[in-house]
């Protein structure tokens, strides 16, 4: 199922750790519109912004799909990966952005600190040095702007 042009709802739902614990992580329907809201707000601008200035000096030419890491988590899910017991992501609300590069990811959190409405905005890192972009969105209700650097282990 298609949510944007860019996005689609398995992308939110796909798990290696679900498929490999057998847990179902399909989306309720009542999260389906946090989830658009999302990719309408926050996913979408960025894509759409990724081949234009600020981006444009080092990666012009080159199309770069916003890919992610987590989006929708059911409960179970979120529990088995450590997940905050108040997480966004179970409500739909929330996804983790793989970034092609340290430097493009920078450059990719900056735009959307400075362009964009969000609850959150944190630059995550785990043990390994690997790095992502996590946001929240809030379809109803107030956006906190809270921007974060977090260490996850």
């Amino acid at each position: 199922m298609k949510i944007t042009e860019h996005f689609k709802l398995s992308e939110f739902e796909r798990s290696e750790t679900a498929k490999r614990l057998g847990i179902d992580n399909s989306v309720p329907k009542e999260f389906l519109p946090n989830i658009k809201a999302l990719c309408e707000k926050v996913l979408e601008p960025l894509r759409a912004a990724i081949n234009k200035s600020p981006f444009k000096g080092d990666l012009e030419g080159l199309d770069i799909p916003v890919k992610l890491s987590s989006g929708y988590r059911c409960p179970a899910l979120n529990k088995a990966v450590g997940g905050s017991a108040t997480s966004q992501h179970m409500k739909g609300e929330a996804a983790d952005i793989i970034i092609p590069s340290k430097k493009v990811g920078l450059q990719w959190f900056e735009w959307m600190r400075t362009h964009l409405t969000y609850n959150q905005l944190i630059w995550e890192t785990n043990n390994r040095g690997g790095s992502w972009i996590h946001v929240g969105y809030k379809r109803t209700g107030k956006n906190k702007m809270q921007v974060l650097n977090m260490k996850v282990i």
